[in-house]
This record gives C-alpha cells, structure tokens and sequence, in this order.
C-alpha cells in the first residue's frame, strides 16, 4: 500500500470511528452589473496563510465575476468567541470555519444551513467519504471539509547535537522524552527541554497515550480521573517548573512557545503540522517526528470544514465558495505547497505531493501519525467541556491543587454538562 493509500485510508478509517452560524451577506444591487459580496470568516489562515488564501479567493473570483469574497480572521483563541457575538447581533458572516469539536454544538443550534438545500446535483466525490460524512447531522450536509492535520513533536536539531544528546526517534516513550528534556534545560539560559500544554487538547490525547478513555461507552459519564487520567495529567505537570516554563513565567503571553522555539531556546516542541510554514527562515536545523507515547501511540488529528449560516441571504452563493474553498485544484495545491495543513481529497495522488517539500525532512511523521489516532471527545456543551479540564488542569499545574483533586473536580463538571 502506498503512503498516499494508507493517509486516505486511515483518515477514513478515523472518521469514520468517530463520532457554526447565522448569517448575512451585502448584495449589491440586483440587476444589470449587480454583484453579490460574502464575508468569510476563519481562523487557520491567520497568519501565516492569509496570502494563500488570497491565492484561493482570486481563482474563485476569476471564476466567478459576479461575487466578491471579503475575508475575516481572528486567531483561534478568539475566534469561537467572536463567531458567536456575531450570531448574538445578527451580524454573523456568509460563510466561516468550523473546526469538527464544535460542529455538534452549531448543528444542533441550528446555526447552519442544510447544504443540500442550495447545492443542487453537485458531485461530492472529490471528498473523501468518510470526511463528508464527518459533517453531517441527521442525515444533512451542514458543513464541506476542508482540511486535517495532525500533532507531531517539533525538536531543535542543533540543541540536541550541541548537548550530545540523541534525537528522538518514532520509538521513543514518555520515559525517553523525559530523560531527553532534563539534559537539555538550562533554565540559567533560559533554554527548556520540553513544550507540551497543560490543557484539554493535550490531556484526551495523553489520557489515550496512557491507555485510558475520557468517557464511558455510552457516551453518558465521564470516565478520565481514574488511574490512567491520573498518570496523564501527571504527566503533563510534571514538566511545569522543571522542563518547561512556569504559569508565571509564561505570564500569558500570546504565542509563547512559537517564538520560544523560533529563537532557539525551546528544544522539543508538541505542536500542528500548521506551524511548518512560520518556521522556514528559522536560524537552526529543526524535524519533526511522532509523538512518545506510554502504553499506546496516539497522535491528535484535526479537522476544519466550511458552513455556510443559515440565514444568509446568497446560499447558493456561500454554498459555491465553500465547495471551492474545500475541493478546487487550487485549494488543494494551495495548501500543499504551502504547508497549510492537508486537504481531506478523495485524489491519493494529491495527498502524495506533500512529501516533496523538504522541510521539514520527516515528513512521513505526519502520515505516520495517523496510524494511530486520538479523536477529540465531543459532546453539545463542548466549549464549556473544553474549558472545565482546562481549569482543572491549571490549578494542578500552579500547585494549588493536587492532580487527583483536579480530575475529580473536572470530572463532576463534566458529567454535570452531560446530565
């Protein structure tokens, strides 16, 4: 089986296991020369890829003479915030972003529009199946996918030569990673061994590394403060302080870790595929390989589709870029070429491109990664989900709690959000 086989493969097959808004749009006037404007709001494209989204939006323009697509962004952090403000005034966009963990949320609002309803005999076979269904609900398509892409962990080759020490391989665990942060921090220096979030994100996937499951089978309880949620959020917070900067030391600041490891003091990094391209005129060698695991390999995959809301006024319209936006030739390649993450097509030949770019080297890590996926939970109250772990993990992380108080506390907000 070819790489290219197996990444549409398995991504299938992780789709498949698994399990945003209203709007407005200017139109001018109709008529004789009338045009028709969309706004389009995301959040990937910020900011290292506004300009190839310009790229995508100037072939869809040319395509279509008679629409103009006005784009807005917001960094991740802000943006499911400021999508539903706008919602709240009426004032939401055309189209917009909509990543997989919180499309149950918006579909369920009835804040997207039933694509089928604008899409007319549309052939949806450019998309891989199992993708396409991913963003269904009730048997409607409510969003298009546009794009995966998966965690690998970043590391500095030079920090790693500099300190003689060996650089991680696909076999290594967390005891390696470990073993391999405390040799190469030198907080005299400023120079940390390890960057791994104390949140959510990282925690259901190292809960999965560690053999566990964040809820039960039936979906109804939550099931992450036992043992081995205990060892993953330990895990985690065992670096705080010691490989890894402090809460305080942080102290907020927006994108801490990406100009930590852009400046070179940062030498093992867990971060998307995404980052690739903001690191091309870095001063150093760096690769990426899977990430460690404990009794399982388990790796995050993500993935972003395009809604459209459901009530703006220019469907068909809407519906038209997000086909565009999510299975032209053009996006596709865009994104490739780019490092913008990966299109979820049903061409394995399209997929296959990506390897061509030789930076970074390994970059079958990323199809590699998938072969062992740790999907995102997902329930209708997500945001709050997100945010209770979170929290919790925080507390542990500062010391004012103790992991296990943390995790029961999570724990009982959680199940109180699936009662």
């Amino acid at each position: 089986m070819t790489t290219s086989t197996r990444v549409a493969t398995l991504l299938a097959a992780a789709l498949l296991a698994s399990a945003c808004s209203q709007g407005s749009a200017t139109k001018a006037p109709s008529g004789e020369g009338g045009r028709t404007t969309l706004r389009y709001f995301t959040f990937s494209a910020a900011p290292d890829h506004v300009k190839d989204l310009d790229t995508i939006v100037a072939a869809f323009e040319k395509e279509n003479p008679a629409i103009d697509v006005v784009v807005e962004t917001a960094p991740f952090e802000e943006y499911f915030t400021k999508l539903q403000t706008s919602i709240a005034g009426g004032t939401a966009p055309d189209a917009f972003e909509l990543n997989y963990e919180n499309f149950v949320t918006y579909a369920d609002a009835g804040s997207l529009l039933d694509l089928g309803t604008v899409s007319g005999d549309g052939d949806t076979s450019v998309y891989a199946k199992e993708s396409l269904n991913a963003f269904q609900r009730d048997d409607k398509q409510y969003a298009l996918p546009a794009s995966f892409s998966t965690v690998v962990l970043f590391y500095n080759k030079d920090l790693f030569d500099k300190a003689g020490v060996a650089p991680p391989t696909a076999d290594w665990t967390w005891a390696d990673e470990r073993a391999a942060a405390a040799k190469l921090t030198d907080r005299d220096k400023g120079v940390y061994g390890d960057f791994q979030p104390v949140q959510f994100f990282e925690f259901y996937k190292t809960l999965k590394q560690a053999g566990g499951e964040f809820l039960t089978a039936d979906g109804k309880k939550s099931a992450f403060d036992g043992p081995e949620g205990v060892e993953a959020a330990e895990w985690l917070v065992s670096k705080v302080g010691k490989t890894m900067p402090t809460e305080a030391e942080i102290g907020g600041t927006a994108d801490y870790d990406t100009n930590l490891f852009k400046s070179g003091k940062l030498a093992m990094w867990h971060n998307g595929i995404w980052q690739f391209a903001g690191l091309k005129d870095v001063p150093f060698d760096w690769d990426v390989v899977v990430e460690p695991g404990d009794k399982a390999k388990a790796s995050a995959v993500f993935h972003n589709a395009v809604a459209v809301s459901s009530t703006t006024q220019q469907g068909k319209q809407a519906y038209a870029w997000a086909r565009f936006l999510s299975s032209s030739d053009t996006a596709a390649t865009t994104r490739i070429s780019s490092s913008w993450e990966l299109p979820p097509v049903a061409d394995q030949q399209v997929l296959s491109g990506y390897l061509k770019d030789p930076e970074p080297a390994n970059r079958q890590a990323v199809f590699d990664s998938l072969e062992s996926i740790a999907l995102p939970p997902v329930i209708k109250r997500q945001q709050e989900m997100q945010d209770a772990v979170t929290k919790e993990l925080s507390e542990a992380a500062s010391g004012r709690k103790s992991v296990r108080d943390a995790l029961k506390a999570a724990a009982s907000e959680v199940d109180a959000l699936l009662g």
